[in-house]
């Protein structure tokens, strides 16, 4: 099913094709569930995090110690995530031209961002401190990227209610990244308030 969706993408670009196949090719896209997006999630969040480190996979369900809003905040982030995820069971990818180009630019940009936001995860320092890679960049960029790969999904099925969810997935995370904030304070003292000073929590 995945090799089908990229193989009729690329038949939409062939110069031999005519106005008619065109046309069937783009009918067969918008009738494709969209829950095959969802496929390189479970790979990289599972499979390749456990390939490349076995010890991580425990760590990324880690949360830390919640105050207030925030216990709230992480079952809404809970929910949100798994309504998003069941969703995209119900509905189709729809693509005209434009959403096709938006669309899995943001999907693709989403993927890459997850797989190396992913292998720098699960290579942290010997403290456990983790500053490698995309780490250097943004200090969440797994959520950064949970953010794109999910806004492209939103782009290639055009669906309000999936829209709605991701700003309840954000704001919801936003909570949950501050509470892990206080904890790396906590565990890495002034090592990370001065890493926090030189690197942005998002982008």
């Amino acid at each position: 099913m995945g090799m089908s969706l990229w193989y009729n993408i690329s038949e939409l670009f062939s110069q031999s094709m005519g106005d008619k196949e065109r046309e069937r090719y783009w009918s067969e896209l918008n009738r494709m569930n969209s829950a095959i997006l969802l496929i390189p999630l479970f790979l990289i969040r599972y499979g390749l995090l456990l390939l490349i480190n076995k010890n991580a996979l425990p760590k990324a369900a880690f949360f830390p110690p919640m105050r207030g809003p925030e216990k709230v905040m992480h079952w809404v982030y809970q929910a949100s995530t798994i309504m998003f995820i069941l969703y995209m069971f119900f509905l189709k990818i729809r693509m005209g031209a434009f959403w096709l180009y938006v669309g899995l630019t943001v999907y693709t940009l989403g993927v890459l961002l997850f797989a190396l936001s992913t292998i720098s995860f699960a290579k942290p320092n010997i403290d456990g401190f983790n500053q490698n890679g995309l780490y250097r960049i943004s200090r969440n960029p797994m959520y950064v990227a949970y953010f794109i790969y999910f806004l492209g999904c939103v782009f290639l099925t055009q669906s309000i209610v999936l829209f709605v969810l991701l700003c309840v997935f954000q704001l919801s995370a936003h909570w949950i990244i501050l509470s892990e904030e206080r904890w790396c304070r906590n565990s890495f003292g002034e090592k990370y308030v001065r890493y926090s000073q030189k690197v942005r929590r998002y982008i």
